[in-house]
């Protein structure tokens, strides 16, 4: 199985160095992509510190204009990155592996309502309420027992926390609620 289809599900601790990963892989792209990238935030659960994650760290790239993905895949190959084919409209994942793991994932998108994502807006307040990461992770790691061999089953499952804290984060901030597979 090839590192482009070989995922599982796995939780571990937090780690201290994934901000630090982050860095530099942030200064990576921005070598490669940084006529294209107007800013790079490190999102998910290795984001958040104490919080349990798949080790994997997630960025979110805004762009002034979203090109074909085949406009940045030959550039981000000469750093491992793969496109990913998920079924996303209106911006583009890429990933990358080592030793058949998968290490980074990139997502580029319009730069527009960009800090209005589920995804900043989660990072952020999981950041300002600890007592939710430890829920958080408890509940992450009963999933990812159950949802070993099926991420998309993972993500599905996780949807009524994400949803949860996604509306106390948009009413904190005086934003409409939506639904977080929007």
């Amino acid at each position: 199985m090839s590192a482009q289809n070989q995922y599982t599900v796995k939780v571990v601790p937090y780690n201290v160095d994934w901000p630090l990963e982050f860095e530099k892989e942030k200064q990576r792209l921005l070598d490669i992509l940084g006529a294209h990238i107007v800013t790079i935030e490190h999102t998910g659960s290795t984001s958040i510190p104490n919080q349990e994650a798949k080790p994997i760290i997630d960025m979110y790239a805004g762009v002034q204009a979203l090109l074909q993905a085949e406009d940045y895949a030959g550039r981000l190959s000469s750093l491992d990155y793969f496109y990913v084919e998920a079924g996303m409209t209106g911006r583009h994942l890429f990933a990358k592996a080592v030793a058949g793991e998968r290490t980074h994932h990139l997502h580029l998108l319009p730069i527009e309502g960009f800090y209005e994502r589920k995804e900043l807006l989660f990072r952020d307040y999981l950041r300002q309420h600890p007592e939710l990461v430890k829920e958080y992770g408890e509940l992450k790691h009963a999933l990812a027992q159950q949802y070993h061999a099926d991420p998309d089953g993972y993500t599905r499952a996780k949807t009524a926390f994400i949803q949860r804290v996604d509306d106390l984060a948009r009413i904190e901030r005086g934003l409409p609620l939506q639904n977080v597979w929007e």
